[in-house]
């Protein structure tokens, strides 16, 4: 095992730490797709709500980037959202790209679960006490910003390395 301490109950990891780290953070992801059981929207439509939920109408090519997502993946889930009512496409005059924005019952549909979202963590945070909401959201925008310097960094890297390489 060229020097590595078998014993250590948390190897590969460099400490116990990093791995319950990995471990909480695997814990988040697998959520993801639990939904509540009064949801109207499935998963995608309530992510391109979110998105669309600052007011700002969006191309199929700002939302792929905004979600972070291929645009074919977007735009299949924006057809099925349009099926459902909850999007409508538009022109815009100047415009080869058309817009995509919510429905009437889009924002319904998107108030409505955002609303079981809120009830849900108001439980969480309940149970949490003395956890404080504002506390955890500046350390995930932190994090979140610092991860993604991070990626960044290793796609700036992987570049330089095919490049040199």
């Amino acid at each position: 095992m060229d020097g590595e301490n078998v014993d250590d109950d948390h190897a590969p990891w460099p400490s116990p730490l990093y791995r319950d780290l990995v471990e909480e953070l695997s814990r988040l992801h697998r959520r993801k797709g639990q939904y509540h059981v009064d949801s109207i929207l499935e998963g995608s439509a309530f992510a391109i709500l979110l998105v669309l939920s600052d007011g700002r109408p969006r191309t199929l090519r700002n939302l792929a980037e905004d979600l972070d997502l291929e645009q074919s993946t977007v735009n299949r889930q924006v057809n099925a959202a349009i099926k459902l009512g909850y999007l409508e496409r538009f022109d815009v005059e100047g415009s080869l790209s058309r817009m995509v924005r919510p429905t009437d019952a889009g924002q319904t549909a998107f108030h409505h679960d955002g609303m079981l979202r809120v009830r849900r963590l108001e439980r969480v945070f309940a149970d949490l006490a003395p956890g404080e909401p504002d506390v955890l959201l500046r350390e995930l925008q932190a994090f979140n910003e610092a991860y993604d310097r991070a990626l960044r960094a290793e796609t700036r890297a992987d570049g330089d390395h095919r490049r040199h390489g």
